[in-house]
């Protein structure tokens, strides 16, 4: 981890801010919810005070995602390759400059950087830190930054804002959720939001072969009893072939329904990627953290969700898993 500040530097992140007239705001790669809700309420935030903005993934030829071409403020956005040269980069969501993808690089080189996280995997890239690990959602932490800016909290920023709210909480049942994340959802709510038309499109709304996926993604399961030193791993895995068409943010909601196994403290997702890469997306219960898990295995995230990216070879990751979760620490 990098040597940074951790107390949230929210003067610095003000001025910087008011200074600036091209900020480029950044979701780390297979955004989700959370990651690009954050980037537009605050990049729909910075037009009205009169800034430039653009927000972008860096992804190659990035474009919005079916399942979030919801939310406000989407015209925003523009592929890595299409950016035009900001005076600061504001990243959201993102704990490690790996999660930048292609703009990586346009953060370093940027006059200044703004990192807002809620990881306690952050590894500390970037000029100006925002990071409270104890904050449900980065969504929070924009929400902090949009009021000390003095922006009116408009309906089109409280939607993306309480999407990404929404999502890192699992509809506020997740154990991070607090009596400050339910008093900011009721904030978002009195703008006057169609929260059950964001929750809807979230959680209730998926294309048939999603469905067909996940089925076949389920039934391919593997519950493993004696894992976790008893405690248990369930996983599947979910090959290229098997999504089709489907992108791969499409894969996301299969662990929310693996993790209902009754038979296991810890839920794990391998995902193939387009390039023949497989990702692992962990969930435990109330014992096991495998945000500790996921950053031994190179990756990051939460207590209780985590992920990282690994290797071609499914068998050998697999293997892996198990031996670390025999030692992962308990909460």
């Amino acid at each position: 981890m990098g040597d940074f500040s951790k107390t949230p530097e929210w003067a610095d992140a003000v001025d910087a801010i008011s200074v600036a007239q091209r900020v480029l705001l950044v979701a780390h790669v297979t955004p989700d919810a959370d990651a690009l809700g954050s980037a537009l309420a605050i990049g729909l935030s910075l037009t009205s005070a009169g800034k430039s903005v653009q927000v972008s993934v860096g992804e190659p030829d990035f474009v919005v995602p079916q399942s979030l071409e919801f939310l406000p403020g989407v015209e925003l956005v523009v592929a890595p390759e299409n950016i035009a040269q900001p005076d600061l980069v504001i990243s959201c969501d993102t704990s490690s400059h790996e999660r930048l993808g292609t703009l990586a690089q346009v953060l370093h080189d940027a006059p200044n950087s703004i990192a807002i996280d809620h990881h306690a995997s952050f590894t500390g890239f970037g000029k100006i830190h925002l990071v409270d690990p104890q904050a449900a959602a980065t969504a929070e932490m924009a929400l902090k930054l949009i009021d000390l800016l003095d922006i009116e909290l408009t309906q089109a920023i409280a939607a993306c804002l309480y999407a990404g709210l929404v999502t890192d909480t699992g509809s506020f049942k997740f154990q991070g959720a607090t009596g400050d994340t339910l008093r900011i959802g009721a904030r978002l709510f009195d703008t006057g939001i169609d929260h059950s038309s964001i929750a809807r499109l979230l959680f209730d709304d998926e294309p048939f072969d999603a469905l067909t996926m996940m089925g076949t993604a389920l039934q391919n399961a593997v519950l493993i009893p004696e894992a976790v030193n008893g405690l248990g791993l369930v996983y599947t895995t979910i090959a290229t072939g098997q999504r089709g068409d489907l992108p791969e943010l499409a894969m996301e909601r299969v662990i929310d329904v693996l993790r209902r196994t009754s038979e296991a403290e810890v839920a794990a997702v391998f995902k193939q990627a387009d390039d023949g890469i497989w990702k692992g997306s962990l969930r435990s219960k109330a014992v096991i953290d495998v945000g500790a898990v996921s950053t031994a295995l190179g990756g990051g995230g939460h207590r209780f969700a985590a992920g990282y990216t690994g290797s071609d070879d499914i068998v050998a990751l697999i293997a892996e898993l198990t031996t670390q979760l025999a030692s992962a620490p308990k909460i």
